[in-house]
């Protein structure tokens, strides 16, 4: 990594801690540690008893996590999916107390040319999370038909003008395949009109959002809260476009509702029981103050969406 300037601020910080409810000798579960700004203010809120598990599966960000000598601290290489099913397969010994998602990029991503997540800085065109897994997004573009590019830039990054880019893009490979950011970047801005958003924001996310796999991950975590949280634990996300959030927004709705029972259907007590076990309680939507964007303009499309564990039947082992 080059000597840039890799400050990360943490997006709604403030908001985060005090929606989190933290009891000091708590278990946490920080999903994507990042440059751990989180991680840090929640190891601030902990006694001695307290523990707090973080997980990425960026090596950069595994390396700044392993630099916090702290025995309440507790690093966990890998996707937050798969963790999460590790956690809920007892690898703890009791549930926790909150899980929080921050599934925006750390600065030291972003601002690194060499990893490939930037159109405004010049490098490889690489884009994974992982740098040592999956395909590059140079490799994919290369390997992926017109239509597959124009389907994913659709439907990951909603980019209106997704068929005209796939075209280019493979136009373009015929001669020589596209192999720098700046490279992508100034094809797009040749057929997108520039407007508030730079004409590449788009199919930047969609790119990155498709070889990372970031939705099904997120989809797959979501499955395991329930067996992990404890009642009354906190689930927070914070998301940053229209397609992360919706899935948030829609999870917590679906499973906020009390089950329906047909009229006329013959159920025993225990079976009415679990129909009607409300197993999230919504808490709210955050989004952040004009001040913090003013300061983070990182923070301007951030959305933090608060549920708690809340059953009006609580089980034995809770």
């Amino acid at each position: 990594m080059n000597n840039l300037n890799l400050t990360h601020i943490p997006v709604l910080k403030k908001e985060t801690i005090k929606f989190l409810n933290i009891k000091k000798d708590g278990i946490y579960i920080d999903c994507t540690f990042g440059f751990g700004g989180h991680s840090k203010e929640i190891l601030k809120n902990l006694n001695e008893n307290g523990i707090l598990y973080a997980i990425d599966k960026d090596p950069y960000s595994i390396n700044v996590a392993k630099k916090i000598k702290d025995h309440r601290f507790h690093i966990i290489p890998g996707n937050f999916s798969k963790i999460l099913k590790s956690f809920q397969q007892k690898k703890i010994q009791r549930k926790v107390d909150g899980i929080l998602f921050d599934l925006g990029m750390s600065s030291m991503q972003v601002n690194d040319p060499n990893r490939g997540f930037s159109f405004l800085l010049d490098g490889p065109l690489d884009m994974r999370m992982d740098p040592k897994k999956g395909i590059t997004a140079h490799s994919w573009l290369i390997k992926s038909n017109k239509q597959l590019i124009s389907k994913v830039l659709y439907e990951f990054g909603e980019e209106r003008f997704a068929k005209k880019i796939a075209l280019k893009i493979v136009k373009q490979r015929k001669n020589r395949p596209i192999e720098r950011t700046s490279e992508l970047s100034n094809l797009i801005s040749k057929i997108v009109p520039r407007n508030k958003k730079h004409p590449a924001t788009r199919t930047f996310q969609a790119i990155r959002i498709y070889i990372n796999k970031e939705l099904d991950e997120l989809k797959i975590a979501l499955k395991y809260v329930f067996n992990i949280l404890k009642n009354r634990g906190r689930l927070l996300i914070i998301t940053f476009n229209s397609l992360e959030d919706r899935i948030v927004k829609n999870f917590m709705s679906k499973n906020s509702k009390l089950a329906s029972v047909p009229y006329g259907l013959a159920i025993n007590e225990t079976q009415l029981k679990s129909l009607q076990e409300i197993k999230l309680k919504i808490i709210g939507k955050i989004i952040p103050t004009k001040s913090e964007i003013k300061n983070n303009p990182r923070a301007r499309s951030a959305i933090l969406r608060v549920s708690e564990i809340q059953n009006i039947y609580e089980q034995k082992h809770l």
